[in-house]
């Protein structure tokens, strides 16, 4: 069977999950009927399956899915390996850890907005692994499109990167993918004209995309054969790019095979990234097929498969021949940005709602993470009962943390703070390209906010295709991002979008932006009563609301002022049997603000805390009682 691997690479929100959907809709393998059934989330997707992908729209992990495919023009049948991949700066770590299982990339970019910061972070990977660029143009079908200025940006963003020739001469899908239709031919995207189908797509990934190691593949050559034939010929290796696990089964091994063939029962040798070597009997092998994976008694280089039955695996390991093993280099990911501690929960409340309250498990659950999350690091911090826990960005814990929370742990982490490097005895922070498009009229509103946290404007330009709006670059360092989002949307009203990734590291420049304002701690523990809220109304804002139970330190709203203030907020109004004089003023209560959990953890400071709980998230400080926080300011 002929074969193809190809990853949907994108910045987020340009459609890389939404069309692979319609392929899969439209490969003919599928009723309809059976994948509505699947479809769910914000933008009732397929692909998009894990419950916190559908809350946020947006991809957390990358996923495998394989279309078989009839050519119509000369009945061949295809494999099509389709590998959908995460379009958030966040996540970039699973784009990093599948692009060696592909042949080929679709580059997914929006007719209106074009190439943005994550588009380059992934396409600057795959040229890096010599992949052939298919370039969709999406979201066609927009008012605003602007598709020939698009083009000419993404073939400027190539020559940039240094994409080699062959690169530079890429094909070009005019597509939507939300309505399912694409074509090459750029007159046929007018209304009236346009196809009903996706069949140029089809056409184009057989054609374009290289058979594994065929004649002049760059992805051949980098493994050292001429064909695909001479693949097969040399010892198994198999490179583990992707961990999935089963309660019957335990670990499973994902990777695409690089040489030779595996089977079930066959004896192999596992070679962990820090060379220790295994040897191990394979159970059973399963290949991709439509959404799922089914049994296979032997897969050859080139196609991606499923290995059961291995102890000591992981991400990065080789599956290599008993006999005659060969290790391959591991996959190589981007260090971490940022990172926090990760403690027990010791506030009053701990253990009401977790099943997993104590450090033992917390450890365990973060070493079990290790073992699919790629782009995090985990150290225990010795003499403390806590762990250093190191991700690509705030979105990045936040999902792990998330997913704990959901998992019923109990926990509490501290705030955020980027990781420094010494670069030539200098001690240098990361700094990110921040672009934000905004009306004309919050321009100077998001300079100052920006140029305020020792952000540097690097272009200005009106916003194409639009009338009004403004399109902005900035330097900025990564720690000055911290809460800038919640100030972006509010001084713009919720107009301004904004994107940001890493570009690299540059010396330390100033304080980190802390805060303006101060906050207010719960002085005694007890229900909160809607009397106190309201004798204390003008003081600030208020994360509770009335008959909410709170303890003694935790942070229960945001002080008008710019220092903290100790309140008590289970205080009742005292009832007396003399009646009063005058009436009573109904209690004016404001409505309490909603923190997210991302929210929280931009908005503490150093000697605060976020408290999560299977049911609660709550912030905190970390000395609960006065007495206690002004000895450890001194």
């Amino acid at each position: 069977m002929n074969l193809r691997n190809i990853a949907v690479i994108a910045h987020v929100d340009h459609g890389k999950t939404t069309l692979t959907d319609r392929l899969l809709y439209q490969s003919g393998m599928f009723r309809a009927e059976d994948l509505d059934k699947l479809a769910g989330g914000q933008h009732g997707l397929i692909m998009d399956s894990g419950d916190l992908e559908r809350e946020r729209g947006i991809t957390i992990t990358a996923k495998n899915c394989a279309i078989k495919w009839v050519d119509p023009r000369d009945k061949k049948e295809y494999k099509i390996n389709l590998i959908d991949t995460p379009g958030h700066a966040d996540f970039g770590g699973e784009v990093e850890r599948v692009l060696n299982m592909a042949d080929g990339c679709l580059l997914v970019v929006d007719s209106f907005e074009g190439p943005m910061p994550q588009t380059r972070f992934v396409l600057s990977k795959a040229l890096a692994l010599g992949l052939k660029p298919i370039v969709v143009i999406n979201k066609i079908d927009k008012s605003s499109a602007r598709p020939d200025a698009v083009v000419d940006e993404v073939f400027d963003l190539l020559v940039a990167l240094d994409a080699p020739e062959s690169a530079l001469d890429f094909p070009i899908i005019y597509a939507s993918g939300r309505e399912g239709w694409g074509t090459l031919d750029r007159a046929k995207t007018a209304e009236g004209q346009r196809p009903k189908d996706l069949m140029d797509l089809f056409y184009t990934i057989v054609d374009q995309i290289p058979e594994p190691y065929a004649e002049g593949s760059s992805r051949g050559a980098a493994a050292g054969f001429k064909s695909r034939a001479e693949a097969l010929a040399n010892p198994l290796q198999i490179m583990v790019t992707a961990m999935l696990y089963s309660d019957y089964v335990g670990r499973i091994a994902v990777g695409r095979v690089t040489a030779g063939k595996i089977a079930p029962g066959m004896p192999v040798m596992m070679v962990t990234r820090n060379g220790e070597q295994f040897k191990q009997r394979v159970l059973e092998v399963e290949v991709f097929e439509a959404l799922g994976r089914v049994k296979s008694q032997e897969v050859t280089a080139g196609d991606i498969c499923a290995v059961i039955g291995l102890d000591h695996v992981e991400i990065g390991a080789t599956i290599t021949d008993l006999e005659d093993p060969r290790p391959m280099t591991p996959v190589s990911v981007d260090e971490p940005t940022v990172t926090m501690a990760f403690r027990v929960n010791d506030s009053p409340f701990a253990g009401r709602d977790g099943k997993f309250v104590t450090g033992r498990q917390v450890g365990e659950r973060l070493i079990k993470e290790l073992e699919k999350n790629v782009a995090l690091r985990v150290e225990r911090v010795i003499g403390d009962d806590s762990w250093k826990v190191s991700g690509r960005g705030l979105m990045h814990l936040g999902v792990l943390i998330e997913t704990m929370r959901r998992e019923g742990y109990e926990l509490s982490v501290g705030k955020p703070t980027v990781i420094m490097k010494q670069i030539n005895g200098v001690e240098c922070e990361p700094v990110e390209t921040l672009a934000v498009d905004c009306p004309e009229a919050s321009q100077s509103d998001v300079m100052s906010l920006v140029l305020g946290r020792r952000g540097e404007l690097r272009s200005m330009d009106a916003k194409a295709g639009t009338s009004g709006w403004i399109h902005m670059e900035f330097k900025v360092p990564s720690r000055a991002l911290f809460g800038l989002r919640t100030l972006m949307l509010t001084t713009t009203r919720g107009d301004a979008v904004m994107y940001h990734n890493l570009l690299g590291y540059e010396p330390v420049r100033g304080e980190a932006p802390r805060r303006a304002a101060g906050v207010m701690i719960g002085g005694e523990g007890g229900a909160v009563t809607a009397y106190s809220l309201d004798r204390l109304y003008d003081r600030g804002d208020f994360f509770v609301k009335p008959t909410d139970e709170i303890y003694m330190g935790q942070i229960v709203g945001e002080h008008c002022k710019d220092n903290d203030l100790e309140i008590n907020l289970v205080i009742n109004k005292k009832l007396s049997n003399v009646r009063a004089s005058g009436s009573d003023d109904a209690a004016k209560i404001k409505p309490m603000r909603q923190m997210s959990l991302e929210a929280c953890l931009e908005y503490i400071e150093t000697d605060e805390m976020v408290e999560i709980t299977p049911n609660f998230i709550r912030m905190r400080k970390r000395y609960l009682t006065e007495n206690e926080r002004k000895r450890f300011d001194k």
